[in-house]
């Protein structure tokens, strides 16, 4: 892991977004607070209605009324950005900090030319000052990620590529100015299995090579099992769990967490049914009180239903927001 002299390349700390609801306003982030260093792999995990797209949005500046961040912040080498000017933060997107979209399709351009829009980004950011002189450059990132030969792809619309080279596309865009922090969104949303570990592996080849800190937004902890260094747990807004990635997978301490280990396919027999968290993730503008997973919980008690559980350490970096962390950690077993 590479060293950011004390400051993390990117923190979070107290982060809440809340947005305008027809009945209630709905908290959809309330108190996240994670970081993540340079040359990190941190993998944030939840399902559906989680908070995890709109914490990644509310990172990169994105969040659009009737969303609003309302507490909390958001530094980017210590470099407070919460507050930030648009034009300001123009500067600092893109070029410091980059996300990697669940669609692709809808990110790029359909009619200019994909290689173009790769050579945009850096124009507008001066890392080249004419297309022709960003022209080697796109070739360069083109076949880094894997899209060859590159000078034949470049000039593809987005149509006549297929899904997984569309999103290496936007991959290349969000390297195109060396950001120090790479947030990737679900980037493997509606491809097959094959195309998902070759993404994967691809990021983290990248991040390995280039010191990024990256991100990576998933409801699947399978697939970041063998990439993620760090993973980051969120249910109904709030974060529930953290830990190193062998810790999580051997001591985890919250009912969550265990329910998304044992729903993981283990491909030893292909007949056998997956264990499901029974019930539904909550409405988010009516959170049940106390424990948000308690009503999903196989274990819960009285106090579960009243009172919110504190993220607390349990040790070696593990955090989780469970009144009985102490006793499932203890009595996990490997997943």
């Amino acid at each position: 892991m590479t060293s950011t002299g004390g400051l993390a390349a990117l923190s979070i700390d107290g982060l809440s977004v809340q947005f305008a609801g027809d009945r209630a306003p709905v908290q959809a982030v309330h108190g996240v607070s994670f970081s993540v260093e340079r040359g990190e792999t941190l993998a944030v995990v939840g399902e559906s209605g989680s908070g995890k797209t709109v914490t990644a949005l509310a990172v990169m500046g994105l969040v659009e009324q009737p969303g609003a961040i309302t507490d909390g912040d958001v530094r980017l080498a210590g470099r407070p950005l919460v507050g930030l000017p648009e034009r300001d933060y123009r500067h600092v997107r893109g070029r410091q900090l980059a996300m990697v979209f669940q669609d692709p399709m809808s990110s790029l351009n359909p009619v200019q030319r994909v290689g173009a829009q790769v050579a945009e980004a850096m124009l507008v950011h001066g890392t080249a000052r004419t297309r022709r002189r960003a022209r080697p450059q796109v070739l360069e990132l083109f076949e880094r990620v894997g899209l060859v030969p590159a000078a034949r792809l470049a000039r593809a619309y987005p149509h006549q590529l297929s899904g997984g080279m569309r999103q290496r596309v936007m991959i290349a865009m969000a390297l195109a100015n060396r950001p120090h922090v790479l947030i990737a969104d679900e980037p493997t949303t509606a491809l097959d299995v094959t195309t998902q570990a070759q993404i994967f592996e691809l990021l983290v080849d990248l991040q390995r090579e280039m010191g990024l800190a990256l991100v990576l937004v998933t409801h699947d902890l399978g697939v970041v099992a063998g990439v993620a260094d760090r993973v980051v747990v969120m249910y109904a807004g709030r974060v529930v769990e953290e830990a190193g990635i062998d810790r999580l997978f051997t001591r985890s301490g919250h009912q969550y967490t265990r329910g998304l280990l044992a729903s993981v396919p283990r491909g030893t027999d292909d007949h056998a049914a997956l264990p499901a968290i029974s019930g539904s993730p909550p409405d988010l503008a009516a959170i049940p009180p106390g424990c948000a997973f308690h009503p999903r919980c196989p274990i819960a008690e009285e106090r579960g239903s009243n009172v919110v559980p504190e993220l607390r350490a349990l040790g070696d970096g593990h955090r989780a927001a469970c009144h009985f962390a102490d006793e499932v950690s203890v009595g996990a077993r490997p997943v």
